[in-house]
């Protein structure tokens, strides 16, 4: 069992806060700067470094833009009482399908006005997002929100300034997920060559997949037995299924002929 006790302010600087929240953010940032320039010098992203920092900008708005909006639709006393809040995004409350929402939004608008293929960059772009949403739940539990449902786990976690119970933390089950899904977006980029939007619709199904088992440890109102989470998530696995099944049957064969001649070398030796 372990007291949450983290201080969620890094500095004060008078009036202002740096939180880990945000700087966790902006490392996520940079690190998607990071990829896209790595996937341009190996020549699987047709974008020179000003365009990349253009389309970072795009989807990082949609993000902030989106995530917030969804978070108004789900808690709209708590930000219509006081509108300054939906500034306040160092404070957390960052909706995940919101931001996902307005990043494809975002991205979807650079590619059109470039006049670019959107499912090249968006499975460009999947993997250092999975993994920087990642980074994002290890800032919600500095922040000590979105709490977990009561458990008896010895990894289980009180949070003084909810109750003295203690719970799953499953925001940190959600950050391992995300960092393992990353892995295997990336494993997929390198890997071969698949059909534009492969990568990006698995990360809608795997995520989708992960939100909604993780959302029956974690503490909200159900609706017919689910979160409103797993009902976005719901959402999110029937699409993608539906995608694959129309688009993508060749490129799973792919996947699965490529492991198949793994294991016949590795009886061989």
């Amino acid at each position: 069992m372990y007291t949450y006790n983290l201080d969620p302010v890094l500095l004060h600087l008078g009036p202002l806060e740096i939180r880990w929240y945000g700087l966790i953010y902006v490392l996520g940032f940079f690190l998607t700067i990071l990829w896209l320039q790595h996937l341009r010098k190996k020549s699987k992203l047709n974008l020179n470094s000003e365009e990349i920092w253009d389309l970072i900008f795009y989807v990082m708005v949609g993000v902030l833009i989106g995530s917030r909006l969804f978070e108004v639709f789900w808690e709209p006393s708590y930000y219509l009482t006081n509108p300054l809040r939906f500034l306040k995004i160092w404070e957390g409350g960052m909706s995940f399908h919101g931001g996902f929402v307005g990043s494809v939004i975002g991205g979807w608008l650079y590619c059109r006005k470039k006049k670019i293929l959107f499912w090249n960059i968006a499975d460009a772009i999947s993997t250092p997002a999975i993994f920087a949403l990642g980074l994002g739940r290890i800032a919600n539990f500095t922040n000590g929100e979105l709490v977990g449902r009561v458990s008896n786990a010895k990894w289980c976690v009180v949070f003084p300034a909810y109750d003295d119970l203690c719970r799953h933390p499953q925001v940190l089950y959600s950050a391992m997920q995300r960092i393992i899904l990353s892995g295997w977006l990336g494993w997929l980029q390198f890997s071969q060559q698949f059909t534009p939007g492969f990568i990006f619709w698995n990360l809608v199904l795997w995520e989708g997949l992960g939100r909604f088992i993780i959302d029956f440890v974690r503490e909200d109102a159900l609706y017919l037995g689910f979160t409103v989470g797993q009902w976005f998530s719901v959402m999110m696995i029937i699409a993608a299924l539906w995608i694959f099944n129309k688009k993508y049957k060749n490129d799973w064969k792919k996947i699965f002929s490529t492991k198949t001649e793994v294991l016949k070398k590795e009886d061989e030796l």
